[in-house]
Protein backbone atom coordinates (compact mmCIF):
# COMPACT_ATOMS: atom_id res chain seq x y z
CA UNK A 1 0.00 0.00 0.00
CA UNK A 2 1.44 3.69 -0.75
CA UNK A 3 1.92 5.22 2.67
CA UNK A 4 -0.02 8.22 1.63
CA UNK A 5 -3.02 5.78 1.15
CA UNK A 6 -2.95 5.00 4.91
CA UNK A 7 -5.46 5.61 6.68
CA UNK A 8 -4.34 6.41 10.74
CA UNK A 9 -7.45 6.87 13.23
CA UNK A 10 -6.32 9.02 16.67
CA UNK A 11 -8.67 8.80 19.25
CA UNK A 12 -8.21 11.21 22.31
CA UNK A 13 -9.01 9.89 25.31
CA UNK A 14 -6.65 11.84 27.74
CA UNK A 15 -9.32 13.41 29.07
CA UNK A 16 -9.71 13.91 33.00
CA UNK A 17 -13.66 13.03 34.61
CA UNK A 18 -14.12 16.50 36.42
CA UNK A 19 -17.92 16.53 35.29
CA UNK A 20 -18.52 12.92 36.16
CA UNK A 21 -17.57 13.76 39.52
CA UNK A 22 -15.45 10.20 38.94
CA UNK A 23 -12.08 8.79 40.59
CA UNK A 24 -11.84 6.96 37.20
CA UNK A 25 -11.25 7.75 33.83
CA UNK A 26 -14.47 8.91 31.37
CA UNK A 27 -13.57 7.01 28.66
CA UNK A 28 -14.17 3.85 31.34
CA UNK A 29 -17.67 4.39 32.32
CA UNK A 30 -19.89 2.21 30.87
CA UNK A 31 -22.73 2.70 28.47
CA UNK A 32 -24.89 -0.30 27.44
CA UNK A 33 -22.35 -3.07 28.81
CA UNK A 34 -19.38 -1.46 27.34
CA UNK A 35 -16.78 1.38 28.26
CA UNK A 36 -16.86 4.98 26.30
CA UNK A 37 -13.61 3.39 24.87
CA UNK A 38 -15.13 0.73 23.40
CA UNK A 39 -17.18 2.67 21.12
CA UNK A 40 -14.62 4.59 19.24
CA UNK A 41 -12.37 1.61 19.57
CA UNK A 42 -15.03 -0.47 17.34
CA UNK A 43 -15.56 1.60 15.01
CA UNK A 44 -11.89 2.39 14.26
CA UNK A 45 -11.44 -1.12 13.66
CA UNK A 46 -13.51 -0.75 11.07
CA UNK A 47 -11.49 1.86 8.96
CA UNK A 48 -8.28 2.17 9.51
CA UNK A 49 -4.93 1.31 9.00
CA UNK A 50 -3.79 2.19 12.20
CA UNK A 51 -4.74 3.26 15.48
CA UNK A 52 -3.46 5.56 17.92
CA UNK A 53 -4.88 6.22 21.56
CA UNK A 54 -3.95 8.93 23.24
CA UNK A 55 -4.38 8.64 27.04
CA UNK A 56 -3.45 10.58 29.85
CA UNK A 57 -1.13 9.39 32.95
CA UNK A 58 -2.37 7.03 35.52
CA UNK A 59 -4.16 5.48 32.35
CA UNK A 60 -3.78 1.16 33.30
CA UNK A 61 -7.08 0.49 33.01
CA UNK A 62 -7.69 2.30 29.38
CA UNK A 63 -4.57 0.41 28.21
CA UNK A 64 -5.89 -2.91 29.52
CA UNK A 65 -9.41 -1.83 27.36
CA UNK A 66 -7.19 -0.90 23.99
CA UNK A 67 -6.29 -4.27 22.90
CA UNK A 68 -3.24 -5.29 20.85
CA UNK A 69 -3.15 -3.63 17.79
CA UNK A 70 -3.80 -0.47 19.38
CA UNK A 71 -0.64 2.01 19.74
CA UNK A 72 -0.82 4.26 22.86
CA UNK A 73 1.26 7.23 23.66
CA UNK A 74 0.66 9.03 26.92
CA UNK A 75 -0.13 12.97 27.07
CA UNK A 76 1.68 13.80 30.08
CA UNK A 77 0.23 17.21 30.43
CA UNK A 78 -3.26 17.93 29.67
CA UNK A 79 -2.53 21.11 27.63
CA UNK A 80 -5.17 20.54 25.18
CA UNK A 81 -6.75 18.66 22.35
CA UNK A 82 -4.16 20.23 19.89
CA UNK A 83 -1.22 18.97 22.13
CA UNK A 84 -3.21 15.82 22.50
CA UNK A 85 -2.58 15.20 18.85
CA UNK A 86 0.52 15.86 18.69
CA UNK A 87 1.94 13.69 21.44
CA UNK A 88 0.77 10.78 18.39
CA UNK A 89 3.24 12.23 15.45
CA UNK A 90 5.28 10.01 16.10
CA UNK A 91 3.08 6.89 15.69
CA UNK A 92 0.89 8.23 12.73
CA UNK A 93 3.06 8.43 9.62
CA UNK A 94 2.18 9.22 6.16
CA UNK A 95 -1.25 9.59 4.57
CA UNK A 96 -4.90 10.37 5.90
CA UNK A 97 -5.26 11.33 10.04
CA UNK A 98 -8.73 10.79 11.04
CA UNK A 99 -9.27 12.30 14.98
CA UNK A 100 -11.83 11.06 17.09
CA UNK A 101 -13.09 11.85 20.61
CA UNK A 102 -13.49 8.93 22.82
CA UNK A 103 -16.67 9.86 24.32
CA UNK A 104 -18.70 10.13 21.19
CA UNK A 105 -20.17 6.30 21.57
CA UNK A 106 -23.42 6.83 18.71
CA UNK A 107 -20.59 7.87 15.92
CA UNK A 108 -21.38 5.23 13.29
CA UNK A 109 -18.64 3.73 10.90
CA UNK A 110 -20.47 4.60 8.07
CA UNK A 111 -20.52 8.47 8.68
CA UNK A 112 -16.92 8.55 9.20
CA UNK A 113 -16.38 6.45 5.94
CA UNK A 114 -17.79 8.98 3.75
CA UNK A 115 -16.26 11.94 6.05
CA UNK A 116 -13.20 10.44 4.91
CA UNK A 117 -13.98 9.83 1.55
CA UNK A 118 -15.19 13.51 1.17
CA UNK A 119 -11.62 14.62 2.04
CA UNK A 120 -9.78 12.20 -0.01
CA UNK A 121 -11.82 13.25 -3.44
CA UNK A 122 -11.44 17.07 -2.63
CA UNK A 123 -8.30 17.13 -2.28
CA UNK A 124 -8.74 18.83 1.15
CA UNK A 125 -6.02 19.74 3.90
CA UNK A 126 -8.63 18.92 6.24
CA UNK A 127 -12.24 18.11 6.88
CA UNK A 128 -14.21 18.70 9.82
CA UNK A 129 -17.51 16.76 10.66
CA UNK A 130 -20.62 19.26 11.74
CA UNK A 131 -23.52 18.98 12.84
CA UNK A 132 -26.64 21.62 12.78
CA UNK A 133 -28.42 21.63 15.58
CA UNK A 134 -31.62 23.57 17.49
CA UNK A 135 -29.39 23.95 20.86
CA UNK A 136 -25.46 24.77 19.66
CA UNK A 137 -24.54 26.28 23.68
CA UNK A 138 -21.84 24.47 24.76
CA UNK A 139 -20.08 23.56 21.22
CA UNK A 140 -17.86 24.95 19.17
CA UNK A 141 -19.16 26.75 16.38
CA UNK A 142 -18.17 26.87 12.32
CA UNK A 143 -17.16 30.52 10.98
CA UNK A 144 -17.25 30.52 7.06
CA UNK A 145 -16.90 33.46 4.42
CA UNK A 146 -18.46 33.02 1.38
CA UNK A 147 -19.45 29.51 2.69
CA UNK A 148 -16.11 28.28 2.99
CA UNK A 149 -14.81 27.24 6.41
CA UNK A 150 -12.98 29.63 7.82
CA UNK A 151 -12.22 28.97 11.59
CA UNK A 152 -13.75 27.14 14.34
CA UNK A 153 -14.27 29.12 17.61
CA UNK A 154 -14.92 27.73 20.94
CA UNK A 155 -18.45 28.23 22.67
CA UNK A 156 -16.41 29.98 25.28
CA UNK A 157 -14.36 32.59 23.37
CA UNK A 158 -17.25 33.16 20.70
CA UNK A 159 -18.90 36.48 20.44
CA UNK A 160 -22.73 36.54 20.79
CA UNK A 161 -23.33 36.72 17.64
CA UNK A 162 -21.19 34.10 16.93
CA UNK A 163 -22.57 32.01 19.72
CA UNK A 164 -25.70 32.10 17.54
CA UNK A 165 -24.45 30.03 14.35
CA UNK A 166 -25.86 26.34 14.41
CA UNK A 167 -23.64 24.39 12.88
CA UNK A 168 -21.33 23.06 15.09
CA UNK A 169 -18.23 21.49 15.35
CA UNK A 170 -18.10 17.49 16.41
CA UNK A 171 -14.58 17.54 17.52
CA UNK A 172 -14.21 14.82 14.34
CA UNK A 173 -11.49 15.98 11.70
CA UNK A 174 -9.63 14.37 8.83
CA UNK A 175 -6.00 16.01 7.90
CA UNK A 176 -3.35 15.62 5.39
CA UNK A 177 -0.71 14.28 7.77
CA UNK A 178 2.15 16.32 6.73
CA UNK A 179 -0.46 19.68 6.58
CA UNK A 180 -1.39 18.94 10.51
CA UNK A 181 2.07 18.58 12.12
CA UNK A 182 3.17 21.60 10.47
CA UNK A 183 -0.21 23.54 11.51
CA UNK A 184 -0.23 22.19 15.12
CA UNK A 185 3.78 23.79 15.43
CA UNK A 186 1.75 27.56 14.99
CA UNK A 187 -0.77 26.90 17.49
CA UNK A 188 -0.89 29.33 20.10
CA UNK A 189 -2.72 28.92 23.72
CA UNK A 190 -4.30 32.50 23.24
CA UNK A 191 -7.85 31.75 24.64
CA UNK A 192 -9.88 31.56 28.10
CA UNK A 193 -8.52 28.10 28.91
CA UNK A 194 -4.37 28.62 28.29
CA UNK A 195 -4.77 25.49 26.11
CA UNK A 196 -3.33 24.60 22.72
CA UNK A 197 -6.67 24.49 20.67
CA UNK A 198 -6.79 21.54 17.59
CA UNK A 199 -9.70 23.98 16.65
CA UNK A 200 -7.02 26.67 15.65
CA UNK A 201 -5.16 24.50 13.10
CA UNK A 202 -8.74 24.60 11.01
CA UNK A 203 -7.40 28.43 10.73
CA UNK A 204 -4.09 28.70 10.67
CA UNK A 205 -4.67 26.04 7.62
CA UNK A 206 -7.16 28.26 5.63
CA UNK A 207 -5.08 31.10 6.40
CA UNK A 208 -1.97 29.73 4.97
CA UNK A 209 -4.65 29.07 1.42
CA UNK A 210 -5.85 25.08 2.56
CA UNK A 211 -8.40 24.03 0.93
CA UNK A 212 -10.53 23.21 4.32
CA UNK A 213 -14.32 20.70 3.58
CA UNK A 214 -16.99 20.59 6.04
CA UNK A 215 -19.36 17.52 5.99
CA UNK A 216 -22.33 17.54 8.48
CA UNK A 217 -23.27 14.30 10.47
CA UNK A 218 -26.46 12.57 8.28
CA UNK A 219 -28.63 12.76 12.21
CA UNK A 220 -26.91 15.13 14.44
CA UNK A 221 -27.50 12.71 17.14
CA UNK A 222 -24.20 11.08 16.27
CA UNK A 223 -22.59 14.21 17.58
CA UNK A 224 -23.47 14.03 20.62
CA UNK A 225 -20.57 13.32 23.18
CA UNK A 226 -20.32 12.63 27.35
CA UNK A 227 -19.50 15.14 29.58
CA UNK A 228 -21.18 14.73 32.62
CA UNK A 229 -23.42 11.55 34.30
CA UNK A 230 -26.79 13.63 32.80
CA UNK A 231 -25.26 13.29 29.61
CA UNK A 232 -24.38 9.45 29.63
CA UNK A 233 -27.84 8.86 30.87
CA UNK A 234 -29.64 10.60 28.22
CA UNK A 235 -26.96 9.13 25.68
CA UNK A 236 -27.36 5.26 26.71
CA UNK A 237 -31.02 5.94 26.25
CA UNK A 238 -29.97 6.33 22.54
CA UNK A 239 -28.03 3.80 22.45
CA UNK A 240 -30.61 1.17 23.93
CA UNK A 241 -32.96 2.19 21.52
CA UNK A 242 -30.76 1.60 18.48
CA UNK A 243 -30.27 -1.75 20.31
CA UNK A 244 -33.55 -2.86 20.82
CA UNK A 245 -34.86 -1.49 17.14
CA UNK A 246 -31.66 -3.64 15.33
CA UNK A 247 -32.85 -6.50 17.75
CA UNK A 248 -36.86 -5.98 16.04
CA UNK A 249 -35.29 -5.93 12.68
CA UNK A 250 -33.57 -9.08 13.30
CA UNK A 251 -36.81 -10.71 14.00
CA UNK A 252 -37.06 -10.09 17.67
CA UNK A 253 -39.98 -9.28 19.26
CA UNK A 254 -39.97 -7.05 21.90
CA UNK A 255 -43.24 -6.24 23.26
CA UNK A 256 -42.42 -3.20 25.14
CA UNK A 257 -38.92 -1.18 23.96
CA UNK A 258 -39.68 2.02 26.72
CA UNK A 259 -39.24 -0.27 29.63
CA UNK A 260 -36.59 -3.16 28.34
CA UNK A 261 -32.71 -3.11 28.57
CA UNK A 262 -30.70 -5.07 26.57
CA UNK A 263 -26.99 -3.95 26.10
CA UNK A 264 -24.71 -4.04 23.23
CA UNK A 265 -23.15 -7.35 24.01
CA UNK A 266 -26.18 -9.03 23.71
CA UNK A 267 -27.01 -11.36 21.21
CA UNK A 268 -30.50 -12.76 20.48
CA UNK A 269 -32.50 -15.02 17.79
CA UNK A 270 -35.11 -14.56 15.58
CA UNK A 271 -38.69 -15.30 16.99
CA UNK A 272 -37.71 -15.05 20.71
CA UNK A 273 -40.26 -12.60 22.43
CA UNK A 274 -39.35 -10.16 25.26
CA UNK A 275 -41.38 -9.42 27.97
CA UNK A 276 -41.51 -6.02 29.69
CA UNK A 277 -39.56 -4.96 32.39
CA UNK A 278 -36.50 -7.16 31.38
CA UNK A 279 -32.78 -6.91 31.82
CA UNK A 280 -30.19 -8.72 29.54
CA UNK A 281 -26.80 -7.98 30.08
CA UNK A 282 -23.43 -9.12 29.33
CA UNK A 283 -22.25 -11.63 26.84
CA UNK A 284 -25.18 -13.24 26.52
CA UNK A 285 -26.84 -15.57 23.57
CA UNK A 286 -30.08 -16.30 23.40
CA UNK A 287 -31.54 -18.86 20.63
CA UNK A 288 -34.31 -18.73 18.56
CA UNK A 289 -37.81 -19.23 19.69
CA UNK A 290 -37.15 -18.63 23.23
CA UNK A 291 -39.34 -16.42 25.82
CA UNK A 292 -37.88 -13.90 28.47
CA UNK A 293 -40.33 -13.39 30.64
CA UNK A 294 -41.53 -10.17 32.54
CA UNK A 295 -39.09 -9.36 35.07
CA UNK A 296 -36.28 -11.06 34.39
CA UNK A 297 -32.67 -10.82 34.85
CA UNK A 298 -30.29 -12.27 32.32
CA UNK A 299 -26.28 -11.84 32.60
CA UNK A 300 -23.22 -13.43 30.72
CA UNK A 301 -25.16 -16.76 30.02
CA UNK A 302 -26.08 -18.52 26.45
CA UNK A 303 -29.18 -19.86 26.37
CA UNK A 304 -30.01 -22.65 23.40
CA UNK A 305 -33.86 -22.47 20.88
CA UNK A 306 -37.27 -22.73 22.38
CA UNK A 307 -35.77 -21.95 25.92
CA UNK A 308 -38.89 -20.48 27.97
CA UNK A 309 -38.06 -18.47 30.93
CA UNK A 310 -41.19 -17.53 32.86
CA UNK A 311 -41.33 -14.36 35.16
CA UNK A 312 -39.08 -12.88 37.48
CA UNK A 313 -36.26 -15.45 37.24
CA UNK A 314 -32.16 -14.48 38.14
CA UNK A 315 -30.05 -16.29 35.62
CA UNK A 316 -26.19 -15.28 36.16
CA UNK A 317 -23.14 -16.92 34.02
CA UNK A 318 -25.51 -19.99 33.18
CA UNK A 319 -25.99 -22.10 30.14
CA UNK A 320 -29.12 -23.53 29.17
CA UNK A 321 -29.69 -26.17 26.55
CA UNK A 322 -32.78 -26.33 24.23
CA UNK A 323 -36.20 -26.83 25.42
CA UNK A 324 -35.55 -25.72 29.07
CA UNK A 325 -38.03 -24.38 31.08
CA UNK A 326 -37.06 -22.10 33.84
CA UNK A 327 -38.57 -20.24 36.82
CA UNK A 328 -41.19 -18.33 37.29
CA UNK A 329 -38.98 -16.97 40.31
CA UNK A 330 -35.74 -19.42 40.10
CA UNK A 331 -32.43 -18.38 40.46
CA UNK A 332 -29.14 -19.37 38.50
CA UNK A 333 -26.03 -18.56 40.11
CA UNK A 334 -22.56 -18.91 38.40
CA UNK A 335 -21.34 -22.18 37.37
CA UNK A 336 -24.94 -23.60 36.01
CA UNK A 337 -25.50 -26.04 33.16
CA UNK A 338 -29.06 -27.10 32.46
CA UNK A 339 -29.51 -29.79 29.99
CA UNK A 340 -31.98 -29.83 27.38
CA UNK A 341 -35.89 -29.95 28.31
CA UNK A 342 -34.95 -29.29 32.08
CA UNK A 343 -36.78 -28.25 34.30
CA UNK A 344 -36.06 -25.20 37.22
CA UNK A 345 -39.20 -23.99 38.83
CA UNK A 346 -40.56 -21.87 41.53
CA UNK A 347 -37.92 -20.49 43.97
CA UNK A 348 -35.63 -22.87 43.14
CA UNK A 349 -31.70 -21.96 43.63
CA UNK A 350 -29.00 -23.56 41.60
CA UNK A 351 -25.43 -22.43 41.85
CA UNK A 352 -22.32 -24.31 40.11
CA UNK A 353 -24.44 -27.74 39.26
CA UNK A 354 -25.06 -29.53 36.31
CA UNK A 355 -28.60 -30.75 35.78
CA UNK A 356 -29.06 -33.42 33.11
CA UNK A 357 -31.76 -33.73 30.96
CA UNK A 358 -35.72 -33.47 31.30
CA UNK A 359 -34.58 -33.61 34.94
CA UNK A 360 -36.88 -31.43 37.47
CA UNK A 361 -36.54 -29.31 40.25
CA UNK A 362 -39.76 -28.25 40.38
CA UNK A 363 -40.78 -26.42 43.33
CA UNK A 364 -38.53 -24.62 46.76
CA UNK A 365 -35.33 -26.92 46.16
CA UNK A 366 -31.51 -25.39 46.35
CA UNK A 367 -29.06 -27.81 44.53
CA UNK A 368 -25.55 -26.58 45.28
CA UNK A 369 -22.28 -28.22 43.87
CA UNK A 370 -24.05 -30.96 42.43
CA UNK A 371 -23.89 -32.71 39.24
CA UNK A 372 -27.24 -33.78 38.51
CA UNK A 373 -27.77 -36.74 35.57
CA UNK A 374 -30.84 -37.59 33.20
CA UNK A 375 -34.26 -37.46 34.37
CA UNK A 376 -33.83 -37.03 37.50
CA UNK A 377 -36.95 -36.06 39.95
CA UNK A 378 -35.70 -33.49 42.97
CA UNK A 379 -39.08 -32.69 45.34
CA UNK A 380 -40.16 -29.52 46.75
CA UNK A 381 -37.94 -28.91 49.57
CA UNK A 382 -35.19 -30.85 48.53
CA UNK A 383 -31.31 -29.29 49.28
CA UNK A 384 -27.83 -30.30 48.77
CA UNK A 385 -25.75 -29.48 52.11
CA UNK A 386 -22.80 -28.76 50.03
CA UNK A 387 -21.02 -26.31 52.65
CA UNK A 388 -19.92 -27.99 56.16
CA UNK A 389 -18.55 -24.41 57.52
CA UNK A 390 -15.34 -24.83 56.05
CA UNK A 391 -15.11 -26.11 52.96
CA UNK A 392 -17.84 -27.38 50.02
CA UNK A 393 -18.32 -30.77 49.14
CA UNK A 394 -20.06 -32.22 45.74
CA UNK A 395 -23.29 -34.11 45.51
CA UNK A 396 -23.97 -36.70 42.80
CA UNK A 397 -27.08 -37.99 41.48
CA UNK A 398 -27.36 -40.72 38.68
CA UNK A 399 -29.58 -41.14 36.06
CA UNK A 400 -33.33 -42.03 36.61
CA UNK A 401 -33.02 -41.12 40.69
CA UNK A 402 -35.96 -39.93 42.68
CA UNK A 403 -35.27 -37.34 45.56
CA UNK A 404 -38.26 -37.05 47.72
CA UNK A 405 -40.01 -34.41 48.90
CA UNK A 406 -38.11 -32.08 51.85
CA UNK A 407 -34.94 -34.32 51.62
CA UNK A 408 -31.68 -32.95 52.93
CA UNK A 409 -28.80 -34.81 50.81
CA UNK A 410 -25.09 -34.02 53.28
CA UNK A 411 -22.44 -33.51 51.15
CA UNK A 412 -20.01 -35.61 49.65
CA UNK A 413 -22.43 -37.73 48.54
CA UNK A 414 -23.50 -39.91 45.67
CA UNK A 415 -26.95 -41.32 44.82
CA UNK A 416 -27.02 -44.45 42.38
CA UNK A 417 -28.78 -44.47 39.27
CA UNK A 418 -32.68 -45.36 39.99
CA UNK A 419 -32.47 -44.77 43.26
CA UNK A 420 -34.96 -43.68 45.29
CA UNK A 421 -34.73 -41.28 48.75
CA UNK A 422 -37.77 -41.37 50.96
CA UNK A 423 -39.98 -37.92 51.90
CA UNK A 424 -37.95 -36.31 54.78
CA UNK A 425 -35.12 -37.91 54.82
CA UNK A 426 -31.35 -36.62 55.72
CA UNK A 427 -29.15 -38.48 53.43
CA UNK A 428 -25.47 -38.83 55.17
CA UNK A 429 -24.06 -42.23 52.94
CA UNK A 430 -23.88 -42.95 49.62
CA UNK A 431 -27.01 -44.49 48.31
CA UNK A 432 -26.25 -47.51 45.89
CA UNK A 433 -28.75 -47.89 42.05
CA UNK A 434 -31.92 -48.65 42.51
CA UNK A 435 -31.77 -48.57 46.37
CA UNK A 436 -34.34 -47.31 48.69
CA UNK A 437 -32.95 -44.64 51.50
CA UNK A 438 -34.96 -43.83 54.26
CA UNK A 439 -33.79 -41.81 56.99
CA UNK A 440 -37.30 -41.05 59.66
CA UNK A 441 -37.77 -40.62 63.47
CA UNK A 442 -40.44 -43.37 64.49
CA UNK A 443 -43.85 -41.40 64.32
CA UNK A 444 -44.87 -41.35 67.87
CA UNK A 445 -48.68 -41.15 68.51
CA UNK A 446 -50.84 -40.31 71.89
CA UNK A 447 -54.22 -40.86 71.86
CA UNK A 448 -56.13 -38.06 73.89
CA UNK A 449 -53.13 -35.82 74.21
CA UNK A 450 -54.90 -32.58 73.09
CA UNK A 451 -58.06 -33.12 75.41
CA UNK A 452 -55.91 -33.75 78.11
CA UNK A 453 -53.60 -30.19 77.24
CA UNK A 454 -56.13 -28.19 77.11
CA UNK A 455 -58.15 -29.32 80.43
CA UNK A 456 -54.87 -28.61 81.76
CA UNK A 457 -53.50 -25.69 80.05
CA UNK A 458 -57.40 -23.55 79.14
CA UNK A 459 -57.66 -21.44 76.24
CA UNK A 460 -57.68 -17.58 76.51
CA UNK A 461 -59.52 -15.85 74.45
CA UNK A 462 -57.85 -14.10 71.08
CA UNK A 463 -58.22 -11.25 71.93
CA UNK A 464 -56.54 -11.48 75.95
Amino acid sequence: MNPMDRLTVVILAAGEAKRMRSRQPKVLHPLCGRPLIAYPLRTARVLADRIVLVVGPDAEGVRAVAGGDVQIVEQRERLGTGHAVLQARAACGAGTVLVLAADMPLLSSETLERLVKHHRKTGAVATVLTAVVDRPQGYGRILRQSGRVKRIVEDRDATDDQKKIREINTSVYCFEARRLWKALAEIRPDNDQGEYYLTDAIGILAKAGGRIEALAAPDPVEALGINDRKQLAAVGGLQRRRILDRLMADGVTVLDPASTYIEDTVTIGPDTTVYPHVLIEGATTIGSDCVIGAGSHVSASQFGDRVTLKPYCIISDAVVEHDAVLGPFCHLRPGCHIGAKAKIGNFVEVKKSRIGRGSKANHLAYIGDATVGEDVNIGAGAITCNYDGSAKHATRIGDGAFVGTNTSLVAPLTIGEGAYIGSGSVITKDVPPGALAVERSPQVVKEGWAARRSAKHPRRDKDD
